[in-house]
């Protein structure tokens, strides 16, 4: 379904039109497993494809490295800090070596949950009304103003890393040390009962939207990659109207941080009707247990398509800077 996006597909018909394609995984964020992960199943579905790919752990080789090796291309399978937060995107486009994905800036907004809310607000996009938390101390304020349930989480990983979920005063301390844990600030968010929604983006158009149903207190990272009782509802709803504005809510916040090529954006849908965009992942997990491969699935795409798929939004204009010193594809 096209949703009225600038952005177009750019459709390469033959695996050796991408080059030599470096799958970078691993890192050393705290979602490193996940990572890996994500990292073998793409490999895995380009080499299939006849793609000249290899894996490329940043946790183990330099960018120096990484350059002297003479790669075309970069799929970026990396998750959390140093790799979905922007810094591989600079280093990058400083090599001049095209990678998939958004660019610089809005890999950076993404992953930081404060500015992109504080984002969404300023362009009409509804999101739960939230508070910065540096420490206990305001974590205890916030709560009185903004009252119980409430969910705490780190202001800068994924996977729902850190992230609780406090009933009452008696879970807060533990919460916001948790979630401070990761560095600060923190943030907390006025929690939203209803369906929890996922929409998957790829090359300007909304995938079918996935409504997840977990036994859990909520979709924490037991549900997203350990779990076997989570459940998948994909489309997310039969009511054609509300799933179009699934999708249009999410497109409006994917655009609203200048996001491109693929990601995922998660939202709340209250009970009230109003939906409530959570946050956009711009390098989501590419798992057995994924969304996105599920919602590609959905649309007639099967797991390798849909990896040569995001591996073409390396084309993307904008998405590569004359190099700086030792270029990446250089021999």
């Amino acid at each position: 379904m096209s949703t009225g996006a600038r952005e177009k597909r750019n459709r390469i018909g033959k695996a050796t039109d991408f080059g030599h394609v470096a799958v970078l995984l691993g890192g050393t964020s705290s979602e490193r497993k996940v990572s890996l992960d994500t990292g073998t199943a793409v490999l895995t579905a380009l080499l299939k494809r006849g793609i000249d790919a290899v894996a490329w752990d940043p946790a183990e080789h330099g960018m120096r490295d990484f350059a002297e090796r003479g790669f075309d291309r970069a799929w970026i399978a990396l998750h959390g800090a140093g790799g979905e937060d922007g810094s591989m995107q600079g280093a990058l486009q400083c090599l001049g070596t095209p990678y998939t994905g958004s660019g610089v800036m809005a890999s950076a907004l993404a992953m930081d949950k404060v500015r992109s809310k504080q984002l969404f607000r300023a362009v009409g996009v509804t999101t739960p009304e939230f508070e910065v938390i540096h420490a206990i101390d305001d974590a205890r304020a916030a709560a009185e103003r903004l009252g119980y349930p409430l969910v705490l989480k780190p202001a800068g990983q994924g996977s729902s890393v850190g992230m609780s979920k406090v009933l009452g005063p008696g879970e807060l301390a533990a919460a916001a040390k948790l979630a401070l844990g990761f560095g600060d600030p923190a943030i907390m968010e006025r929690c939203i009962t209803g369906d929890e929604i996922t929409v998957a983006v790829l090359q300007g158009e909304a995938l079918p939207s996935i409504r997840i149903v977990t036994p859990r207190i909520f979709y924490d990272y037991k549900a997203k990659y350990e779990a076997d009782t989570t459940q998948y509802f994909c489309p997310g709803t039969e009511d054609t109207d509300l799933e179009n504005a699934y999708r249009e809510t999410a497109m409006r916040a994917f655009e609203a941080l200048g996001c491109s090529g693929w990601g995922r954006v998660d939202l709340m849908a209250g009970g009230d009707g109003v939906m409530h965009v959570l946050e956009v992942n711009t390098v989501p997990g590419m798992t057995s247990h994924s969304l996105v491969p599920m919602a590609a699935k959905v649309a007639g795409i099967d797991f390798a398509e849909l990896c040569w798929r995001i591996l073409e939004t390396s084309f993307a204009r904008g998405n590569e800077l004359p190099a700086m010193g030792v270029a990446a594809n250089d021999a």
